[in-house]
């Protein structure tokens, strides 16, 4: 493979490429023909090689369209979740300078009220839905980038951060990038042509966007597009013949509910890969996911600066344990100035590292190193048989009273709790020393006390945390992912209140 396109160039014609959210069905033919379709309707909009082609969706058969058009182009294409605000839009808009935005009516409203803002207009028409298309706009931003002549230097996506920091980056990524991740995430998953991937990540994130699309072109298999998660429909996508399940824990725990309450068996005639990722995964639920499914619940670890593939599971060699499966092949993983435990931080190199951020330079030279490793900012320990083992992210390390405490091994404990459901680990400066915070959902009945006293006989003192605060749900990303960042401002009145007691 060469360029992104290239991934469905050669699939046979009449093989079901994709599932549209409305259910329904295109084969590679014809996918091929939409591609073709729209690729004349943005050259003739004004999209030119090395623009920016904004694309403001979510799950659906024109987002798949769009990005192999961008690819024939030669534009970077810039999925953004149409479920953000109009202040986040226009905020990635200002920074990437796209030359013209196109939306997904027919599958998201969200998208439909974007492009009423951005006075969109109609530009023709797919078998899949309107063609609707914002721009072409001309500003010294809109300006095209230099296109690299190799698969290596041409960038085919750029990719914002989920904005679980306060400074979201655009993450070039290049052909050479989603296509080596594509076809290593394909077989990681045995995926064959006969096999459905169920879509239920949103696209616009890497993981869904590469590890589930991309793997599937890649493999001549087939997506399912679901716009949004519903337990019930993701089940019933599984007994209909869903082979492949990428998704994070709070997905599997809603399955779990959903199955409960169905009772009897789940029914997946054809399911032969689940797998997590995106959040640190539960041993409870682990188990039990797998007990529903009969199937191993793969671990697996990247990020959007990685294309994303550094570690998985497979059928071949599954873990009964948290680690994060292994190292990918052609990937290098190393610990940086491990201390007595081993645990420093996880840097990676390989055909999945990123060419860098968009704009950023200083943020470029931060992170990849001369030797060309990136620095994951991920604390981690390698163990002899190359399992990687997730110790938190390096800034979300906690200090207290001079020893280092990693969040996820707080996490992990508290959820060894047969009461508690979900937790959140974070640190909180006060004078001269940091706090351990956990933020839990539980069931009702349970209390601080309680959880303070199960910590107490599990782990060392200066480990427990200072607050246990039960709240009813969490921040979230459209992943699912938990915006830790946001827990103690959005719980400072009760923080605030324990200060004074505590005076």
């Amino acid at each position: 493979m060469t360029w992104l396109h290239d991934l469905i160039g050669a699939q046979p014609a009449h093989h079901v490429a994709l599932v549209d959210h409305d259910g329904t069905r295109f084969d590679y033919g014809t996918f091929r023909d939409m591609v073709e379709t729209l690729t004349e309707r943005l050259v003739d909009a004004g999209l030119r090689p090395g623009d920016r082609l904004m694309l403001v969706s979510e799950n659906c058969a024109t987002y798949a369209v769009a990005i192999m058009a961008a690819s024939r182009v030669g534009a970077w294409i810039m999925p953004v979740n149409a479920r953000q605000t109009a202040e986040e839009l226009a905020a990635l808009r200002a920074h990437a300078g796209p030359r013209l935005i196109l939306f997904t009516p027919e599958a998201s409203t969200a998208s439909q009220d974007h492009a009423a803002r951005f006075g969109a207009s109609h530009a023709g028409a797919l078998s899949c839905g309107e063609i609707l298309l914002a721009g072409p706009f001309e500003t010294p931003e809109t300006a095209p980038q230099p296109t690299g002549e190799t698969p290596e230097t041409r960038v085919a996506a750029l990719m914002y951060t989920t904005g679980t920091t306060s400074a979201p980056k655009g993450v070039m990524l290049t052909h050479r990038n989603l296509t080596w991740n594509a076809m290593s995430s394909a077989r990681l998953r045995e995926i064959v042509p006969d096999d459905e991937v169920i879509g239920v990540l949103p696209g616009t994130h890497i993981f869904g966007f590469s590890s589930a699309f991309l793997a599937a072109m890649h493999a001549g298999g087939s997506i399912r597009f679901m716009t949004r998660f519903d337990a019930g429909a993701v089940l019933d996508a599984i007994a209909e013949g869903g082979a492949v399940l990428p998704a994070v824990p709070q997905m599997y725990q809603a399955m779990l509910t959903e199955i409960q309450r169905r009772g009897g068996p789940v029914v997946a005639p054809k399911l032969h890969y689940i797998s997590s990722g995106g959040a640190p995964l539960d041993p409870a639920w682990k188990e039990r996911v797998e007990a529903a499914f009969g199937l191993p619940l793969h671990n697996g670890y990247g990020l959007t600066e990685t294309s994303p593939g550094v570690c998985g599971g497979s059928n071949a060699r599954p873990r009964k344990d948290l680690a994060l499966g292994e190292i990918l092949p052609d990937v290098e993983c190393i610990v940086d100035e491990p201390d007595a435990e081993g645990v420093g931080e996880l840097l990676i190199r390989g055909p999945n590292i990123m060419l860098g951020y968009f704009r950023n330079p200083d943020a470029t030279r931060a992170a990849i190193r001369d030797d060309g490793f990136f620095r994951s900012g991920d604390f981690a320990r390698i163990d002899p048989d190359g399992a990687v083992w997730l110790m938190g992210r390096k800034k979300e390390l906690i200090i207290r009273s001079g020893f280092n405490v990693y969040p996820p091994e707080v996490e992990a404990m508290l959820t060894r709790h047969p009461g508690v459901h979900q937790t959140a680990v974070v640190g909180r400066n006060v004078p001269g020393n940091e706090e351990i915070i956990a933020f839990v959902t539980a069931t009702p009945g349970i209390g601080e006390e309680e959880l303070k006293g199960f910590l107490h006989e599990n782990l060392v003192a200066y480990k427990v945390p200072q607050h246990i605060v039960l709240i009813d749900d969490f921040p979230r990303a459209a992943t699912g992912k938990i915006l830790k960042h946001k827990l103690v401002d959005l719980y400072s009145d009760e923080l605030a209140r324990r200060d004074a007691v505590a005076i």
